[in-house]
């Protein structure tokens, strides 16, 4: 399954998020099953199967990390190894977040085993604080996805210029270490904005 063919977009590493949506919403309005609920079970069958198919391709290029997985496997026919070495440009802000959250979480343990009125005020008074601290963190954590954003954008130039698909020399002409690259890195700020989220919410609560 080619999700950018489906929806009747050119394989791409960036994607303008307003374009995928409204292609999806053009090519699934008439065949939406609301609108085939009197037709006979194979129409409203068949229907169902092409607005499913769409709507998959919708998920996967909105996000980025899905679709630059997609287009990985598509551009080699795989999916992407080593998915846990650390990308470059990554290092320092794995070694900030690791450490970061460990201790975030020491405060949290102490925080729920405090009994002392006193020292209840005074963790809560420095939970404020590692919200303060967590949020900053968060920031820096979004700005490297955003950096990570823009040089997708700037990679689509490749794409453009290279071999069409299944022609030679067309792997030879994209960046696909370095897409993979990307990736990894993408993957690793998801999962630190959602480690920095869940701590967030325990230090509210």
């Amino acid at each position: 399954m080619d999700a950018f063919e489906r929806l009747g977009m050119p394989r791409r590493p960036w994607v303008d998020a307003d374009t995928v949506r409204r292609l999806f919403h053009e090519r699934s309005g008439p065949i939406h099953p609301d609108r085939h609920h009197t037709a006979s079970e194979t129409v409203r069958a068949e229907m169902g199967q092409r607005y499913a198919e769409l709507n998959e391709a919708h998920q996967i290029l909105r996000e980025p990390r899905e679709r630059l997985l997609h287009l990985l496997e598509l551009e080699t026919g795989g999916k992407p190894k080593d998915i846990q070495k650390i990308p470059p440009g990554t290092m320092d802000l794995f070694v900030e977040v690791g450490q970061t959250c460990r201790d975030c979480d020491e405060h949290l343990r102490k925080q729920s085993g405090a009994v002392s009125p006193i020292l209840r005020l005074q963790l809560m008074q420095a939970g404020l604080d590692w919200v303060e601290r967590m949020e900053s963190l968060a920031g820096r954590v979004r700005g490297r996805g955003d950096e990570l954003e823009a040089e997708l954008r700037s990679m689509n130039a490749a794409w453009e210029s290279a071999p069409a698909p299944g022609a030679p020399g067309r792997a030879a002409a994209l960046p696909l270490e370095r897409l993979e690259q990307i990736y990894r890195a993408m993957s690793y700020v998801s999962r630190w904005m959602a480690q920095i989220q869940e701590r967030v919410v325990q230090l509210a609560t």
